[in-house]
């Protein structure tokens, strides 16, 4: 897993990306060590009016969306999950 954190983290773009896995320490890992301004776990290309867009280093400054668009002083990371079944549906 270091490895490729290491290559994803040496690129001059990061926008975004996808972590696909059956591991929970995984995804958790993956997302706190990514340097990328969203992450999806266990799917892709999930956007709402709430949750911040926008990158690191060269995609981008500051973020979209929601109030973080305020906060473009920040380092800003959105991790995003699918949950079978939730209560309020």
């Amino acid at each position: 897993m270091e490895v490729v954190i290491r290559r994803a983290n040496a690129t001059h773009y990061e926008l975004a990306t996808g972590v696909f896995t059956r591991s929970l320490d995984a995804a958790n890992t993956l997302s706190r060590a990514l340097r990328v301004g969203t992450v999806w776990v266990n799917c892709y290309d999930v956007f709402d009016a709430t949750i911040p867009f926008g990158g690191y280093k060269m995609s981008g400054v500051g973020r979209e969306k929601g109030i973080y668009a305020l906060r473009n002083y920040l380092k800003t990371k959105a991790v995003v999950t699918p949950i079978k079944d939730p209560a309020w549906l």
